[in-house]
């Protein structure tokens, strides 16, 4: 009984029921009198509690607040951006590979990297910052608005913060397929972002300029150091030539041979008219006639010469002076052979460095046609109104992120009160 009344307590509809006193039907086939049950409200009337109260304060402290804190920083303080915009491409003067009339396919199978991902990298580097900040003076042109802390660089910055901040102000956008680079540069004044911009395009005319000339030097190295080899060796040849014309003092062997040889075919010459006269006295005089033994004389002396003048040609053991076997050496012969070499040597040597001479003029005229330059589409353009900072969109991205993490952490509250 007891059990049954708790349950009575807990369910009051229940209990309403059992105490509404059940009517009965007097006469046969009246209808029953109708009954309304006296039934409780199921909840009671709403009201504020203190749960509401602290979701309200939340909601004020974390998205009223910083959102209208937001709209008075960026209406009263934020400073005014201009912003100049540049637009230029890498060009290479000369043909191109008849691979590139394909489509193309040559950049796309190559791995290699090319001017324009080059430039692309260097204008984001810290050493483009380092070069513009030198002439133009960054960290001034960035801290002009004193009252703008939170888009204003602050001066006592270092490089890396120079950097980071220079990535805020310059953006880049590059189209590989392309080659295309645009560049927006935005300042507190118009005419500092157009000078701002127009340093970065020259900054990156001499980058290109430094990458032509190393492409030049690439191209024309090896062909430079063949010619160096090449004039080595025709140098080298000829101070042998030049040693040994003073060591043995004959200018050209090959003309100091025929001389020899003229020579020799006079004194066959004389010996043959020698031998004639001698034969001649013979038969006309007597065989003790002094003109007979003159000849013969004089036909000794010329077989001696000959012999002489042979052996000057190799032809025997050369039995001369000392200054004379310091002249000839071991003969004509010898001396020809060694002068033949040299003359190879030498001719070889000639035609080797002209060969070197005309492949580096060719590759140096090569790589002068296929220079790289900068050819601008857009010049930096001066602004006439501030399209920075975008005022309504920071403002709605903050209400729109601040309710977002409002209405998490909500709902994660109770969520957890209503587990306990």
């Amino acid at each position: 009984m007891t059990q049954i009344r708790k349950q009575q307590d807990k369910f009051p509809i229940i209990r309403a029921v059992e105490s509404t006193p059940l009517t009965t039907t007097s006469d046969k086939g009246a209808p029953p009198a109708s009954v309304t049950p006296q039934l409780r409200p199921p909840a009671s009337p709403a009201a504020l509690r203190p749960r509401h109260w602290g979701l309200a304060l939340s909601f004020l402290l974390m998205v009223l607040m910083p959102t209208t804190t937001a709209l008075w920083y960026l209406q009263t303080r934020a400073a005014d951006q201009y912003a100049s915009r540049v637009g230029f491409s890498v060009r290479k003067e000369g043909s191109s590979p008849a691979i590139d009339l394909l489509g193309g396919l040559s950049g796309v199978s190559s791995g290699r990297a090319t001017d324009s991902d080059i430039l692309y990298e260097f204008i984001q580097s810290q050493e483009m910052v380092q070069r513009v900040d030198a002439r133009l003076n960054l960290r001034r042109l960035f801290s002009k608005p004193a009252r703008d802390p939170l888009f204003a660089f602050d001066p006592t910055g270092s490089i890396e913060d120079l950097r980071d901040y220079w990535q805020r102000m310059v953006k880049v956008s590059y189209d590989a397929g392309t080659g295309l680079i645009d560049i927006r540069v935005t300042a507190f004044d118009p005419r500092d972002a157009r000078t701002i911009a127009r340093e970065i395009f020259s900054q990156s005319s001499r980058m290109i300029n430094h990458l032509s000339a190393i492409a030049r030097d690439d191209a024309t190295r090896y062909a430079k150091k063949d010619l160096d080899v090449a004039a080595a060796r025709l140098k080298a040849i000829r101070q042998k030539i030049t040693a040994f014309r003073s060591r043995f003092r004959i200018l050209d062997p090959k003309a100091d041979i025929r001389g020899q040889m003229g020579l020799l075919n006079t004194l066959h010459q004389q010996m043959a008219e020698a031998l004639i006269q001698q034969d001649m006295l013979r038969q006309t005089t007597r065989a003790n006639d002094p003109r007979i033994a003159e000849a013969r004389r004089r036909i000794g002396v010329i077989q001696r010469r000959i012999t002489a003048e042979r052996k000057k040609f190799g032809l025997g053991p050369t039995r001369t002076t000392p200054a004379d076997s310091t002249r000839r050496g071991d003969g004509y012969s010898v001396l020809l052979s060694r002068y033949e070499g040299l003359s190879v040597e030498r001719d070889f040597a000639e035609r080797a460095y002209l060969s070197a001479r005309t492949a580096f003029d060719s590759a140096r005229a090569e790589a002068q046609r296929q220079s790289r330059y900068l050819a601008a589409y857009v010049e930096p353009t001066l602004a006439q109104t501030a399209e920075y900072p975008r005022r309504g969109l920071i403002l709605s991205l903050l209400a729109g992120f601040l309710f977002l993490i409002w209405s998490i952490l909500s709902l994660v509250a109770y969520s957890i009160k209503d587990r306990r």
